[in-house]
């Protein structure tokens, strides 16, 4: 029986078998995964699978949807990350952006986000580019100061 789309209490197995999916087998397609899901018996939508693929720290590298890897690192562990962040430019001061490889920006962001660094009010990402709002000066240099220990940009 498919659940509810509206309904997100199937959320948590929708994402374990979404996880299983992209560890099986390539796929590079969203709508992909919305078939993949409902053969499985889990309702899902292109927002629901864009939202999954967000909280599961899900990159796209090349043509395929890949998991960060399996070793349960810390939240503030970027170690696995740094691959995908070449560059980072203040914009103003209250904004920096960081370009990344193409399909890693939301994996970056997320785990920013996740990181709850206290001079980022917040994160917007694309595909290859996050915007990162800091509150002041102060913040953004003490942001670019972190960015640049941990990506060494």
């Amino acid at each position: 029986m498919l659940r509810s789309i509206a309904d997100n209490s199937g959320a948590p197995a929708r994402r374990s078998v979404l996880a299983k999916i992209i560890r099986e087998q390539p796929v590079g397609r969203q709508a992909e995964l919305v078939s993949l899901l409902r053969k499985r018996g889990h309702a899902a939508t292109q927002s629901s699978v864009s939202r999954d693929l967000r909280e599961l720290g899900v990159a796209k590298l090349g043509d395929r949807y890949v998991l960060p890897e399996a070793s349960n690192a810390p939240k503030n562990d970027f170690s696995t990350l740094k691959q995908f962040v070449y560059a980072r430019q203040p914009a103003g001061t209250n904004l920096t952006v960081l370009k990344t490889r193409i399909g890693s920006a939301q994996s970056v962001a997320v785990a920013i986000d996740t990181a709850r660094w206290p001079e980022v009010i917040g994160t917007i990402s694309g595909d290859d580019t996050i915007f990162i709002a800091t509150a002041g000066a102060r913040e953004q240099r003490k942001l670019g100061d972190r960015l640049r220990a941990i990506f060494g940009i």
